[in-house]
């Protein structure tokens, strides 16, 4: 099995309502399942993926809060 990419973890066109970044950080932490049936040398590939994935996830996050709507 493949890493997914990042940019299809974390969708730029995904509604903003929050959603797009839970999907995100669901594919990432599933893209990290089976790593015990992997060498450990495809182990940073995977932790690279899911850590932009959930980085880009995070951005979402607080771009959604500090819009127009939400954020303190």
């Amino acid at each position: 099995m493949t890493a997914p990419k990042p940019s299809m973890l974390a969708r730029r066109n995904a509604p903003d309502d929050g959603s797009a970044a839970e999907q995100a950080i669901d594919s990432a932490l599933e893209g990290l399942r089976g790593l015990d049936e992997l060498p450990v040398a495809d182990h940073v590939k995977r932790f690279d993926t899911a850590h932009t994935a959930l980085t880009e996830a995070l951005g979402r996050t607080e771009n959604h809060q500090s819009g127009p709507h939400g954020g303190s």
